[in-house]
């Protein structure tokens, strides 16, 4: 099983005393989420100012400091719209991207204008794709496209449990019905991060935990850093197997 720590996400430097926003402070914590339990980092890089960035001169400082002195693990970084809102200078900053610092992956919405024309090009820079799936609607651009994907991310984006599970079983009924046989990691966010995480090991999928799905431990407890909140999952996920 896969378990991601999902270090920051598009969360405000400050949201939570132990959010990584600095290279020092992202290399820091991936080794302590990875010392927790977690196989692989996933992050949202940011600027000297702590906004989310594609810049290559973001991404390459950052990249070679994880290659350097982080854990020796995957590392994938977002491809959100929320980093870079426009799709065409995102297509143009990923295009740009220097090859001795690219990551192993990245996650890609496919709901997001640009996604099928950015996936083509990661896949010419041969960077893997996770197809972010947060609706049937975007399952079914997977499958129109057929593109090729290292994983499927589905993320069911509801506020109430139930009806995060309910989106998440008609995405995987789909995904079924057409056959895509894609390594698939589940998760929620905020309110629905454990429960889905809990339906996600229950089906065998792979994980991810971290500040950027939640800052809470299952309790309402705040939890103190991303290896708590990493730890915690993986003592769920050791227990059902």
């Amino acid at each position: 099983m896969r378990i991601v720590a999902c270090l920051n996400g598009d969360r405000r430097p400050g949201a939570h005393p132990a959010l990584p926003v600095s290279a020092d402070q992202v290399v820091a914590d991936a080794h302590a989420a990875v010392a927790a339990g977690a196989t692989e980092i996933h992050l949202h890089p940011r600027d000297p100012g702590g906004a989310e960035s594609l810049e290559p001169q973001v991404v390459a400082p950052l990249m070679e400091r994880l290659r350097a002195e982080g854990p020796r693990v995957p590392v994938s970084l977002t491809t959100s719209l929320s980093a870079e809102s426009d799709p065409w200078r995102r297509y143009d900053l990923v295009q740009r991207w220097a090859a001795s610092a690219l990551p192993d992956s990245v996650t890609l919405n496919l709901h997001e204008a640009g996604s099928v024309d950015l996936a083509h090009l990661l896949e010419d820079r041969r960077i893997g794709v996770e197809a972010g799936v947060w609706t049937v609607e975007s399952a079914r651009i997977l499958v129109a496209t057929g593109l090729e994907v290292a994983a499927v991310l589905v993320e069911p984006t509801q506020v109430a449990v139930e009806d995060a599970r309910r989106n998440a079983d008609a995405i995987l009924s789909l995904l079924d019905r057409a056959e895509v046989d894609r390594p698939r990691l589940m998760h929620g966010a905020d309110a629905t991060a454990w429960p889905v995480l809990e339906s996600a090991v229950s089906a065998g999928y792979d994980i991810r935990m971290g500040l950027e799905d939640t800052m809470r431990l299952p309790d309402g407890e705040e939890a103190h850093d991303n290896a708590a909140l990493v730890a915690h999952a993986v003592s769920l996920a050791s227990a059902s197997a």
